[in-house]
């Protein structure tokens, strides 16, 4: 089998394509305006944690870069600065798009204005507004006057301010505001003549820097943004005293002091002042120095102002509801009759919601069991879970409290679990003694119901590839099955009764359920060979997977080799792509694509033809190491036939999407796949909208 470092592309050159293809969202010009600031600010906000953990991964190599060299194939210093060549050109045209989009909302009467833009009125609106709300929270620090540098905290964004000296330029002041990120990032201004006009904070803050320099003797203040991205890795220690709760606690506030590995200036800072800084900061431009707009943090236009007509942005649709969950019939009573299928968020998480209630109120519930990786910031999810506590239910929740940037809140709702009289498990802490055991995330989206009918028991489960989290519900794409097959219910009872007792998830053998690290990445192989054997016998044969990431070097070398002999094979890919199309993808039966659209695709899904017995596994595994090796992941069969034609239409209306798909191409050029001459458009997401609205 084909495993030479040929075939793969770097894990990081791969994302950056990803996120190359949300700023063509951006520079799409028949995308909504405000929807295209948006996809800005995804943009942004998906490089900043670029850098926090993937760059900062590579600068940690650097240390021992013949063990990644031998990895790889390439040093990492080469792959960081290919990182760089690539970030730079992508940000050049990130300027452009910006530029481009404000001229659109020009059109529409909407204009974001800078401090040199305020007309006299407008100039006291903002005095008043900076006075009021902005200047309380100000710390202005006076850095040439001080031995050592304030420290630049990760997420924030400073003014660096020059005070140029009536007398002499070699007296110039030099000051640093944080821009205060308690405050909305906007003012909007109020209307003129039909026109709406806003103003950033940073550039009120600007307007005002008169008012905060008064006692200097200067002739003229200019203010440069400039940004600092650290570190983002937990670093743990082992003190055995200490609570885990305590340690990562602990370390999350150590995150703020990262190390440097990204520094973003404003381009038109003077030479002089950049230097100031690199020699202050102990930074070269080497240093992942990369020069940017007037404006950094732009993850804040995710949550642009809502102005102007419903034509700047896409319309809200009312998720559909279920057409097997009616309103005011036990939702057990229609699970007990067949599995369903929601697909968020075209259809409602409403109905996962009323299953909780139901079952926190049900006097014939006895127990609820369930894995929490990322909740909403208010989550009815947990408030159904303290309710059920009240309500004299069982209820164990299997905390992972390491979810990337979410620590702080799971640490806050697992202390609430807790106080309310919750069960709470941070994530799979083995007794066994493989120290291995004890680093398992748990990503697996898992809950268990268990009811008294009679004098049975009965488990309800429900298997999800995304969070229990209502707030994302209805952005990403995700499938959730309801199932009370107890083929099914049995497994997911066993892994629950393994975080319980802190066993060896191992030691317990799963005949439906692909588990991971256990027995997922094996299953998959043997699935994918059933495949190639079917070929060369001259059956039936295909491979179809959904998933968010392919970086697997195994699993992407078992899949060239199913193309190599001519198994036809479809990937619908959204992020990172390692396998590399080489000649034999040409073949007529490899097609990889990627679809960045109005909701995130989020879903992994695994098909197999099996001989024309096809098995479809939904899972929240990417074919990633750290989701086959390193975690606790579970892909969940779809049995019911009805349910897999259902997922296999889906599939197939993604595959044939001609709008918004994007060839996964050995150029990486994220080339969109055109509609041939003649041919209906076919834009995936309102596709399948149209396609589960029928089903009711």
């Amino acid at each position: 089998m084909e495993k030479n470092l040929h075939l793969f592309k770097e894990r990081e050159i791969s994302w950056l394509s990803f996120n190359e293809r949300v700023l063509q969202e951006a520079d799409d010009d028949s995308v909504p305006p405000i929807e295209r600031l948006k996809f800005l600010g995804i943009f942004s906000s998906n490089l900043d944690e670029f850098f926090r953990v993937r760059v900062a991964v590579l600068k940690r190599m650097t240390r021992m870069s013949n063990r990644y060299t031998k990895i790889v194939g390439k040093k990492p210093e080469e792959v960081l600065g290919e990182i760089q060549r690539v970030v730079i050109a992508q940000n050049r045209r990130f300027e452009k798009i910006y530029e481009a989009v404000l001229k659109q909302l020009a059109k529409h009467n909407i204009y974001i204005i800078n401090e040199k833009q305020l007309t006299e009125s407008q100039g006291e609106i903002v005095k008043r507004v900076f006075k009021k709300e902005v200047q309380p929270s100000l710390v202005p620090i006076m850095v040439d006057g001080i031995r050592d540098f304030p420290y630049l905290k990760d997420k924030s964004i400073y003014l660096a301010v020059i005070l140029h000296h009536k007398k002499s330029k070699s007296k110039n002041s030099y000051a640093l505001i944080e821009v205060p990120t308690g405050l909305s990032r906007f003012v909007v201004l109020p209307e003129t003549n039909g026109k709406q006009y806003i103003i950033l904070l940073d550039d009120v803050i600007r307007y005002c820097l008169n008012d905060i320099f008064f006692i200097y003797d200067y002739e003229d203040i200019s203010a440069y943004t400039v940004k600092m991205t650290r570190d983002a890795e937990l670093d743990m220690d082992n003190d055995a005293v200490v609570s885990y709760i305590e340690k990562l606690s602990k370390s999350v506030k150590q995150r703020q002091k990262g190390s440097p590995v990204r520094f973003i200036y404003d381009a038109e800072m003077p030479d002089e002042f950049l230097n100031y800084f690199f020699k202050r900061l102990h930074l070269s431009k080497k240093d992942n120095a990369i020069a940017g707009g007037r404006y950094h943090n732009f993850k804040d236009f995710i949550r642009f102002p809502k102005v102007g007509g419903s034509e700047l942005r896409y319309s809200s649709v009312e998720p559909l509801s279920h057409r097997d969950l009616p309103h005011g019939v036990s939702l057990f009573t229609q699970i007990k009759k067949k599995d369903i299928l929601l697909h968020y968020p075209y259809q409602s998480f409403d109905h996962i919601l009323d299953l909780l209630r139901e079952a926190a109120i049900d006097p014939e519930v006895k127990s609820i069991k369930m894995t929490l990786y990322r909740v909403a910031g208010k989550s009815n999810v947990v408030n159904a879970l303290i309710n059920a506590v009240k309500n004299g239910k069982s209820v164990t929740v299997v905390m992972e409290l390491q979810a990337r940037f979410d620590e702080e809140a799971n640490i806050y709702w697992s202390n609430k679990l807790v106080e309310e009289g919750a069960r709470v498990i941070h994530g799979f802490r083995s007794t066994e003694a493989d120290p291995r055991e004890n680093q398992y995330k748990v990503h697996s989206k898992l809950c268990l119901i268990t009811r008294k009918e009679g004098r049975k028991i009965v488990r309800y489960a429900n298997l999800s590839t995304g969070n229990f989290n209502e707030d994302t519900a209805t952005l990403y794409c995700d499938d959730s099955l309801l199932t009370a097959n107890e083929e099914i219910t049995d497994e997911v009872s066993k892994i629950f009764d393994s975080f319980e007792d802190h066993v060896k998830l191992s030691k317990t053998r799963y005949k439906h359920l692909l588990v991971s690290p256990y027995n997922m990445r094996s299953r998959l192989e043997k699935l994918i060979w059933t495949e190639i054997e079917n070929h060369l016998e001259g059956k039936p044969a295909w491979i179809i997977l959904k998933v968010n990431n392919l970086v697997d070097k195994d699993m992407v070398a078992l899949l060239n080799e199913a193309v190599r002999v001519g198994v036809s094979t479809r990937l619908i890919i959204r992020g990172t792509c390692s396998l590399v199309p080489s000649s034999h993808h040409e073949n007529g039966h490899f097609q990889a694509i990627s679809i960045v659209d109005k909701y995130l695709e989020h879903s992994r899904v695994y098909a197999f033809c099996n001989n024309l017995d096809p098995k479809f596994y939904i899972t929240s595994a990417d074919m990633m190491t750290r989701n086959l090796d390193q975690r606790i992941e579970v892909a969940c069969p779809i049995y019911d036939k009805d349910l897999q034609k259902e997922l296999k239409q889906m599939l197939d209306i993604q595959l044939h999407d001609n709008v918004k798909a994007r060839l996964l191409d050995r150029d990486q050029s994220n080339r969109y796949r055109k509609a041939a001459a003649g041919a209906q458009p076919i834009r995936s997401q309102e596709a399948i909208h149209t396609y589960l609205t029928s089903l009711k």
